[in-house]
């Protein structure tokens, strides 16, 4: 099992590479999991491609393609494993894909297929809106779908839970316009490879698993 996972924040495609993880072993790698991992980690022992990473961040900037390819390259073990591997958060950019490609041929790996989830934009600015970060313990919740027991006070530490600046819908709607204008090019350039496979991810996670191992059955036979 060798696949990308592809689709807009809040569509819930981590949570997807996780359930796929625990049915079917394949080591999940995600790029965002990797770069929050190298700001706790203590410089002196950072790569140069995880410092190149980390003076972006700080700077705020996006990481360059090359960095982000030369931090997955240095995770190829990975990729080999003999359990497969689910990709999230990397390709972002046919650039990014091309180089996959590259090293994927190098590991005489063949991509099963790239799982696109789309969602409504409406609906995906419902889902991030209404997250909740507590102040203290980071713990998350949701006003809809997952309510802490006393409104405004995290059930894990008792810390006040606040909407981060980035859930307000106003900045959902601008990062999911950069997302759409980034990800167009690279889900074209993954159909023309007959890779691309599209599954709604309106419903449950459970509701969008259960639609997922349909899809990989009726496509592929897993």
């Amino acid at each position: 099992m060798h696949f990308v996972l592809l689709g807009a924040p809040g569509v819930g495609k981590g949570t997807q590479a996780e359930f796929l993880h625990k049915k079917y072993g394949a080591v999940q790698l995600s790029t965002g999991d990797v770069f929050r991992a190298i700001k706790n980690m203590p410089e002196d022992t950072l790569t140069p491609a995880m410092k190149e990473a980390m003076d972006a961040m700080k700077a705020g900037k996006l990481v360059s393609d090359d960095t982000v390819i030369s931090i997955v390259r240095e995770r190829k073990g990975c990729l080999a494993s003999g359990y497969g591997f689910l990709l999230d958060g990397f390709p972002r950019t046919v650039y990014q894909a091309e180089a996959l490609k590259k090293l994927l041929d190098e590991l005489n790996i063949k991509l099963d297929g790239v799982l696109n989830y789309t969602l409504d934009t409406e609906e995906v600015v419902k889902r991030l809106s209404g997250r909740r970060t507590c102040k203290q313990c980071k713990t998350t919740f949701h006003v809809i779908f997952n309510p802490p027991k006393v409104e405004g006070v995290c059930d894990k530490c008792g810390g006040e839970l606040f909407q981060r600046e980035d859930d307000r819908p106003e900045a959902i709607r601008v990062r999911l316009q950069t997302y759409e204008e980034s990800t167009a090019p690279l889900a074209e350039y993954y159909e023309k490879e007959g890779l691309l496979i599209t599954i709604s991810a309106e419903g449950s996670p459970e509701e969008v698993f259960k639609r997922t191992e349909s899809i990989l059955k009726e496509k592929l036979g897993l």
